[in-house]
């Protein structure tokens, strides 16, 4: 740190409304203390304290950009500028103190990051650079250690290899570094930990060299895994207690497909809502009523897949049919048993992400096939196999996506029992 500033017997800078103390960091231009206010409430900010003689003329632009860019905008998920001062020899950015510290210092200490808590941590980042994005503002330093938590005991991020514990070009040299992102080699995920096609296609997408071949902001925020429609906010609440209401109505009317497909999109909206609750007593009285619709959605759930078992058995010879008429056509009598295998699997009772990927493979080679079939018998049976095929993978998707959320559901209220014996045990 030029100054001097980064020596270890250095005393923080004397500011007139601060007291500042412990050093949280230092860079090439600033050194970051946390402070107290003085006056009032003793608030806690953290003081970036930049060294005047370390700027150029452009650093001091730089500064003076960052500057105005922070105190023009306010939002959840960036850290805020409260104010900045300057003497003859520094200036100072008086900022909102985050007590989790950095992301690159979470991700070390755990090793590895389960795949939900990197989804919500890149949602609150995703809804971050889309508020940047909207406003023509690029962060150009994006990096773990520049992302900040708000606390460690309920992390929230402020604007991240944090899946695998480690960024995909780590290198032990310069020259290794270069050479990696020089390679025209495909980017390879680790098989460990097991990642949802989601996760991993959004990987894929970002892990580009070539920037052209990246996926656009566009595309990025539209990415089912990053899912900024289902991230925790004050309107998750509301939309999930509107499916409600018309999955009890269509409950009522005795429609049991279309109020399981209800409850099951209330659950996606439930779970985040429970995440943004801070008042323990609405989020109990919440956890109460999601039991209430899971337990509905499992009954419902019971009568629609022995409904369906009979409707979509009655397809089989049909399949059966098609196969045997398309031995002359290996791609096609392939792909046809694929689909037989996913639907195998289904039936043993295996709804999971690997039968919804046989499926989804089928239907892939499937569509292509239909396209290039010319009109005749062995078409129509191919257009209805795959509309079968895939009423059944929607259906199969619905129920991941319902498990998934009945899951975290569970998960947060053990959460809650475990929050409520540590503050009795607090108590005692």
């Amino acid at each position: 740190m030029h100054g001097g500033m980064a020596g270890a017997g250095w005393a923080p800078p004397q500011l007139e409304d601060f007291i500042l103390t412990e050093r949280l960091g230092s860079g090439t231009y600033a050194t970051v203390f946390k402070g107290y206010r003085k006056r009032n409430v003793r608030e806690v900010v953290a003081v970036k304290c930049v060294n005047k003689r370390s700027l150029n003329k452009a650093s001091v632009e730089n500064l003076l950009t960052e500057i105005e860019i922070l105190k023009t905008i306010r939002h959840p998920h960036i850290v805020e500028l409260k104010d900045f001062q300057w003497n003859k020899e520094y200036i100072y950015l008086i900022m909102e103190y985050c007590a989790g510290g950095d992301l690159s210092r979470f991700i070390h200490a755990r090793r590895i990051l389960p795949e939900r808590v990197a989804r919500i941590f890149l949602q609150q980042l995703a809804c971050a650079l889309k508020f940047l994005h909207d406003r023509n503002i690029s962060h150009l330093d994006l990096k773990p250690q520049n992302i900040l938590l708000s606390s460690l005991d309920k992390p929230y991020l402020k604007l991240a290899e944090a899946l695998f514990g480690r960024p995909p070009f780590a290198s032990k040299s310069f020259s290794e570094l270069e050479e990696k992102i020089r390679s025209n080699q495909p980017i390879e995920l680790p098989g460990r930990p097991r990642l949802s096609p989601e996760c991993r296609d959004l990987l894929q997408c970002l892990l580009k060299r070539d920037p052209q071949q990246r996926i656009s902001f566009k595309a990025f925020f539209a990415h089912p895994f990053v899912d900024m429609e289902h991230m925790p906010s004050e309107e998750s609440l509301g939309k999930a207690t509107n499916l409600v209401m018309e999955a009890v109505e269509k409950d009522q009317a005795g429609d049991a497909s279309a109020a399981l497909s209800l409850y099951s999109k209330a659950l996606e909206y439930f779970v985040p809502a429970l995440r943004y609750e801070i008042d323990a007593r609405r989020k109990e009285a919440i956890r109460s009523k999601v039991s209430q619709y899971i337990s509905r959605a499992e009954q419902l759930k019971v009568l629609v897949s022995s409904n369906n078992k009979t409707l979509l058995q009655q397809g089989n010879p049909a399949r059966d049919i098609l196969k045997e008429m398309s031995k002359d056509k290996p791609r096609l009598y392939a792909a046809l048993a694929v689909a037989s295998a996913a639907v195998a699997k289904e039936e043993e009772g295996k709804d999971d992400s690997e039968t919804l990927d046989l499926y989804q493979q089928s239907l892939g080679e499937l569509l292509l096939m239909l396209a290039a079939e010319p009109a005749g018998r062995r078409k129509e049976l191919l257009h209805a196999e795959i509309q079968t095929l895939m009423g059944r993978a929607e259906y199969l998707k619905e129920q991941i996506k319902r498990k998934e959320s009945q899951l975290e559901a569970e998960s947060m209220g053990k959460e809650g029992m475990m929050d409520s014996v540590r503050g009795s045990c607090t108590l005692q």
